[in-house]
């Protein structure tokens, strides 16, 4: 298992940081889909598409996300 030490804020950061690199969708495990990014890494070995289904699923949420900031008008108040 990838970063089996326990430390997966390390692990998620780098993967961050290699999809920008790659010129790939970074992504972000949000809390409501910790579960399912915690079972994919423990049965990587099993089922490889659990978890790349899932951060799949997670880039696609990070993108939408980032689509709504970048839209976002601020409008001038004065």
């Amino acid at each position: 298992m990838p970063f089996s030490d326990g430390n997966g804020r390390v692990g998620r950061m780098i993967m961050f940081k290699e999809c920008l690199k790659n010129n790939l969708i970074p992504f972000i495990v949000f809390d409501d889909d910790k579960p399912y990014y915690m079972r994919g890494l423990k049965n990587y070995k099993e089922d490889k598409m659990f978890l790349i289904d899932t951060i799949k699923h997670e880039q696609d949420r990070y993108e939408s996300m980032a689509k709504e900031l970048l839209d976002y008008n601020i409008e001038d108040k004065s």
